[in-house]
C-alpha cells in the first residue's frame, strides 16, 4: 500500500503538472490572439508601421518572456530540473530588460501615441497608469518568485500570477468589437477572475490556502482597482506628464 503522505505528495505534483501545462498553452494562444495582427502577422494586414525600435524590443523581450514561461513549465514537467535552474538565472536578466524597456516603450507612447493603442480610456497621460502599474506588479510577483526560488510551491504560483499580469495588454487587444466594448471590465475581470479561480481551485485540491498565492492575488486584483481609481486624478497626470517630459 502507498502511504498516505507519498500518495498525496504525488497527487500535488500531478495537479501543478497539469495546471501549469494548461497555462503554458493559454498564456501564448492569449497573446498570439491580441498582438498577431499588430505585430506577430503584421505583414498580413494593413495596420501602422511600429512606432520605433523600442516597441520592436518590447515586442521581443515579452516574447521570449513567454518562450521562456513555456519551456520552464515543459523542463519541470520532464523533471530537469538543473536546466530549469540554469535557465532560471538567465529569466532573471531578462526580467530585467523587460521593465528597463517596457518602462521606456510606455513612456515615449504616452507622449508620442502607439500603433496599437488599446480601448480609448481617457488621455495617454491617464492610461500610463496601466502599463507603469503592469510593470509594477511584475516586479513584485517575479521579485516575490526570486526569493521563494527555494521554496516550491511559493515559487510556481508567484510565477503563474507573473502569466496573469501580462494578460490585460493582450485582451485589450483581441479583434472582438463586444469584448473591447467592455473596457476594464473585460480586460481586467478575466485575469482577475483567474487569479481567483486559481485560488480556489489550489485552496480546494491541497486542503489550505497557499499563504503566497493568496497575497500576490489580493495584490494584482488589488491594484487594478487601484490604477483605475488613480489615472484620472490630478496628481497622477501631473506626474504622468513629469515622466514623458523626458523622452
Amino acid at each position: 500500500m502507498i502511504p498516505y503522505a507519498v500518495k498525496h505528495t504525488s497527487d500535488r505534483q500531478l495537479f501543478d503538472r497539469r495546471l501549469f501545462r494548461a497555462v503554458a498553452i493559454a498564456f501564448p494562444l492569449i497573446v498570439l490572439a491580441g498582438f498577431g495582427r499588430t505585430y506577430y502577422v503584421r505583414g498580413l494586414f494593413h495596420v501602422p508601421p511600429l512606432p520605433s525600435l523600442w516597441v520592436h524590443a518590447h515586442g521581443v523581450l515579452m516574447t521570449g518572456w513567454v518562450v521562456l514561461f513555456v519551456t520552464q513549465v515543459w523542463f519541470i514537467s520532464s523533471k530537469r530540473i538543473q536546466l530549469h535552474r540554469r535557465l532560471g538565472y538567465a529569466g532573471i536578466g531578462l526580467g530585467l530588460l523587460i521593465v528597463v524597456v517596457g518602462f521606456v516603450t510606455a513612456v515615449r507612447a504616452a507622449r508620442y501615441g502607439a500603433a496599437s493603442p488599446p480601448p480609448p480610456n481617457g488621455s495617454p497621460l491617464e492610461f500610463l497608469a496601466v502599463p507603469l502599474f503592469d510593470l509594477l506588479m511584475f516586479v513584485s510577483l517575479f521579485g516575490g518568485a526570486i526569493y521563494y526560488r527555494r521554496r516550491p510551491a511559493a515559487h510556481k504560483r508567484l510565477m503563474l500570477l507573473t502569466a496573469v499580469n501580462f494578460l490585460p495588454p493582450a485582451l485589450a487587444r483581441i479583434p472582438i468589437m463586444t469584448l473591447q466594448a467592455l473596457g476594464p471590465l473585460w480586460f481586467f475581470g478575466l485575469p482577475a477572475a483567474l487569479a481567483l479561480l486559481c485560488l480556489g481551485v489550489d485552496a480546494r485540491h491541497t486542503g489550505h490556502v497557499n499563504r503566497v498565492l493568496l497575497i500576490g492575488s489580493v495584490l494584482l486584483i488589488s491594484s487594478y482597482a487601484g490604477r483605475l481609481a488613480l489615472m484620472t486624478t490630478g496628481p497622477w497626470v501631473s506626474f504622468a506628464g513629469w515622466l514623458v517630459s523626458f523622452v
